[in-house]
């Protein structure tokens, strides 16, 4: 087995490169490229659908290219934070500053663009910038939670049905459901809470200048203290590249963070200047908020929650571009995994599902009221230079560190 490489190299967990190509992998190959030719003949079609046009042909597009990346890389928050708090393990934590550094450069670009003048007083559209108060430490803190009981995080769960794993359709309905109960909370914690909480976005003090330099400083601070906890790497002795070895490359060696955190950064870039900010429970949320309202359960009117960037949710009977997204991420995770003989689909116990619902149920929950997850709130909150995507980062680990120490990762 190769060792851990950053850049563009193999993991541990990689599979020899030297591995033949065998009459399965040409059959599992036509397969998945079957499935992502008939996404982009989705798109084409989409684009020019009633009801729908460009920008779901490009959610669709850009949930296959999420869904292949996050499958190849493995990038799971969760997965990420227990290898570096339970295993010491500090090599998927790049992938995620990597992400962040990209999309950072990405969104000062974006948002020069679409406020040239950062200090107006207006906040960039529909960017995930959110107010911050005990309201956001508490849904970080229970999504957390959630991670460690469920066994992902919700981004972790939707590439990894792609990949057949038998909680993750269970943990999805169970943020169904917490995305139901969180809007019971809403009226009272708004009324009380984020009708004054902050909503700080740094470049509105710093500048777009002084707000990337301050982001890329923070992450630069982070990957060093981190490095001590990065296993040991090992020069590879350079191959001939062969189809073969590129075939091993791409579909059977899981890519290195670096690559995979740059890929996530540059898709959070299209995604917020083609559409709207990358997000994946916009239509999660919407679902439960169509089923409450048409069961005449919901309340008339939520409180200034349409006014709150994020991942918005709304009473639909359509798929929205986020649906769209989220739609073409499990197919792509399903493509590509079908062609790196990943798709297995795994047993259900009655303990795994009570487990995978219960901590569906806390991230649904948690990401309601924080107006989103760790691909939205954290992830492109981070990004945008807000200060609560790093507020809900930090308790986001808080409540997985806490989880972790608890053993709830270890019930399913």
């Amino acid at each position: 087995m190769s060792d851990t490489t950053l850049g563009g190299g193999v993991l541990r967990d990689a599979v020899p490169a030297s591995l033949a190509f065998s009459r399965s992998d040409a059959l599992r190959l036509l397969g998945g490229t079957l499935v992502i030719v008939a996404v982009v003949v989705g798109a084409y079609l989409l684009h020019d659908a009633d009801g729908y046009g460009a920008k779901s042909s490009i959610s669709l597009l850009l949930g296959a290219a999420l869904g292949i990346t996050f499958a190849r890389g493995r990038f799971c928050f969760f997965c990420i934070l227990r290898d570096w708090i339970e295993k010491r393990d500090s090599t998927g934590m790049y992938a995620i500053l990597a992400a962040l550094a990209v999309g950072g450069i990405g969104y000062a670009v974006v948002f020069g663009a679409f406020l040239p003048n950062s200090f107006s007083g207006r906040l960039p559209p529909d960017a995930h910038i959110g107010p911050v108060s005990w309201v956001l430490v508490a849904a970080g803190g229970a999504f957390g939670i959630g991670m460690a009981l469920s066994g992902a995080c919700i981004s972790g769960h939707l590439y990894r049905l792609g990949e057949g794993y038998s909680r993750a359709p269970v943990a999805l309905l169970g943020s169904v459901v917490g995305f139901g109960l969180g809007f019971f909370t809403w009226q009272s914690v708004y009324l009380s809470t984020l009708t004054n909480a902050p909503v700080v976005w740094l470049p509105a003090m710093l500048g777009y200048g002084g707000s990337l330099a301050l982001h890329l400083a923070l992450l630069t601070i982070i990957a060093v203290a981190l490095l001590r906890l990065l296993p040991a790497l090992t020069a590879e002795m350079p191959e001939r590249l062969t189809p073969v070895r590129l075939f091993n490359l791409v579909f059977r060696q899981r890519w290195g963070p670096l690559v995979t955190g740059a890929i996530v950064g540059i898709i959070g870039m299209i995604a917020y200047f083609r559409v709207e900010p990358l997000g994946v429970t916009s239509q999660i949320g919407s679902i439960a908020r169509t089923t409450l309202d048409n069961a005449g359960l919901l309340a008339d009117r939520l409180n200034g929650l349409d006014g709150f960037a994020g991942c918005a949710t709304q009473v639909v009977q359509t798929i929205t571009e986020n649906g769209w997204l989220i739609g073409g991420l499990v197919v792509g995770s399903f493509a590509v995994s079908l062609i790196a003989n990943r798709f297995q689909p795994s047993s259900l116990t009655l303990k795994s599902g009570v487990t995978a619902l219960g901590g569906g149920i806390l991230m649904g929950w948690g990401s309601m009221l924080a107006l989103g997850c760790t691909v939205g709130t954290l992830m492109s909150g981070i990004s945008a230079f807000a200060l609560s995507g790093w507020v809900f980062a930090a308790a986001g680990i808080g409540g997985v560190w806490l989880g972790i120490r608890l053993g709830l990762h270890r019930w399913g």
